[in-house]
């Protein structure tokens, strides 16, 4: 695949420690994520989040994720976190994601069997998403398993961005970016020593390796 005209860009997501927010911005990612979802192990409060933003350096983007919330959850998320981006993996729909005037990513459920032949409807259904997700899990389930799909699935042609997820680690982020050429990248569990709780020499590894793999042809 032709190498593209741009460097892929990096979401870390599920931060609970501020020291870990700090050095993932000083490593040069592009966004932080903070988990909202009820059946996430990295699942914090708005305060917690609120105060967790406090650490993030300037030009570094901040996305809250979420899973089927309740609306008044979510508003009272942006209310508190003032996100730059929200993303949804559950069943919302296009009026639920665009209600909360703050732009927003909508995940696609790659463990779903027999997904690619509804892709077009289902992406079609989101005409204001700034960008797309494709993850690992199935449907009504979350992010962070740790677990690939067969990237070859994702369609071509998208006139999106779109972020590839689920089972990118330090050790596999090469080929994948080799491999799919994807805007950008997100991940928790492969810079992690547990469930919210980010390893340094991880996190150093994977960019490294993301600007190894945007300097290849």
């Amino acid at each position: 695949m032709a190498r593209p005209q741009f460097r892929t860009r990096i979401k870390f997501c599920g931060f609970t420690r501020a020291g870990d927010v700090r050095l993932a911005c000083e490593l040069g990612v592009d966004a932080v994520g903070f988990i909202f979802a009820a059946n996430s192990k990295r699942r914090i409060a708005a305060e917690e989040a609120r105060a967790l933003r406090q650490a993030l350096t300037p030009m570094v983007s901040s996305v809250a994720l979420f899973n089927d919330n309740p609306a008044e959850e979510v508003r009272e998320v942006v209310r508190q976190v003032r996100p730059h981006l929200l993303q949804f993996h559950g069943g919302e729909n296009e009026v639920f994601c665009r209600s909360f005037g703050v732009p927003y990513m909508k995940a696609v459920a790659m463990g779903d069997a027999g997904i690619e032949a509804s892709l077009p409807a289902l992406l079609g259904r989101y005409p204001s998403a700034a960008g797309f997700l494709f993850d690992s899990h199935a449907s009504g389930g979350g992010g962070g398993s740790g677990k690939t799909f067969d990237w070859s699935r994702i369609p071509a042609g998208l006139q999106k961005p779109f972020l590839l997820a689920g089972g990118i680690t330090p050790e596999n982020v090469f080929d994948a970016v080799c491999a799919v050429r994807p805007w950008g990248l997100d991940l928790a569990s492969g810079i992690e020593s547990e469930p919210g709780i980010k390893d340094g020499d991880k996190m150093r590894r994977f960019v490294e390796e993301v600007r190894r793999a945007d300097c290849t042809e």
